[in-house]
């Protein structure tokens, strides 16, 4: 195998574990593409993304354009002559004029069996589904939103206490060596791409802070999977009451309980060591681990030592 001049674009820490299987392989990582600079923290000072981080660690030079629809920006991207760019989460869309610059063209790094869920929040909302399965897609970029053929596919299961944080984890380990395939196919021409059957497309849509919050009429089994699949963010909530009034109270563990009480939805059946019992629209969750304002996150069993009065059973969270 030839090995290749490669543009890489990519933003968050899922990027970064692929920059990293770039820049351990043959290959030759010549530029980095990633979103500008963000306020972060307390004192909102300017962090750069860990992809960035990474390609300054190694010497990288790193490109930080506001969009790539402007001229000079394409002509900046051309004049590096790649022969293809890697684009992992990057956050910016790539017009036709720099999917067409490099030789080889643009190949993108998928979460999810495409086109199982296009878009932004694939982890999350394969585990939100119940989905058993997930896995990696890496795919030939075209105009539409994740729609490209797909050259190479990774498989793995959803485990039933899979977070979104640990699926994020296994699913970052599977692309690195998807990718390098994808990448030797190319440089050696013996690409097969498939296209992928728009029957089975669904959209992944971006996931908001307003979805956390807990809607108590749904089944339990379906709040059990919106816990996990928004664990560590955006993190479920719920509100309940003390002196000061409305609190919120965030759930990052959970399992559903079946039974066959009547109380209202919200409802406080139970509170002790195996934590919060609370009835839904249909079953019950038992919820594990809390965490108060302010507060770090804890088995449900520690904050009753201190709380125990705000979460007496037939109290009613998120009124």
């Amino acid at each position: 195998m030839q090995p290749l001049n490669l543009i890489f674009a990519g933003t968050p820490d899922f990027a970064a574990v692929h920059l990293q299987a770039l820049l351990d392989s043959p290959h030759r990582v010549i530029a980095v593409y990633s979103q500008p600079d963000r306020p972060a923290g307390r004192g909102k000072k300017l962090l750069a993304s860990p992809v960035k981080q990474l390609a300054l660690e190694h010497g990288i030079p790193v490109y930080q354009p506001q969009s790539l629809r402007d001229a000079s920006a394409q002509a900046e991207l051309a004049a590096l002559e790649a022969d293809a760019m890697v684009v992992v989460a990057y956050g910016l869309i790539l017009p036709q004029a720099v999917l067409d610059t490099p030789r080889l063209g643009c190949v993108n790094v998928h979460a999810s069996l495409l086109p199982r869920w296009r878009g932004a929040a694939p982890i999350q909302r394969a585990i939100e589904a119940g989905d058993a399965e997930s896995g990696v897609a890496i795919m030939q970029m075209e105009a539409g939103l994740d729609t490209g053929p797909v050259l190479v596919e990774r498989r793995c299961a959803i485990a039933p206490g899979d977070t979104g944080g640990n699926l994020h984890d296994k699913l970052a380990q599977l692309g690195g060596p998807a990718l390098l395939d994808a990448l030797a196919q190319l440089a050696d021409d013996t690409a097969e791409p498939r296209a992928q059957d728009e029957a089975g497309a669904n959209y992944a849509g971006k996931i908001s802070k307003d979805e956390a919050r807990i809607d108590w009429q749904r089944p339990a089994a379906e709040l059990e999977r919106q816990i996990r699949a928004f664990n560590p963010f955006p993190v479920c909530w719920t509100s309940y009451q003390d002196k000061k009034g409305p609190q919120r109270l965030r759930i990052h563990g959970a399992q559903v309980e079946h039974g066959g009480r009547d109380d209202a939805p919200g409802t406080l059946l139970a509170a002790d060591d195996e934590g919060l019992l609370v009835a839904c629209g249909s079953g019950a969750l038992r919820l594990k681990s809390l965490q108060l304002p302010g507060k770090k996150a804890l088995p449900a069993a520690e904050i009753l030592k201190g709380y125990r009065a705000l979460f007496a059973p037939g109290t009613r969270l998120g009124q």
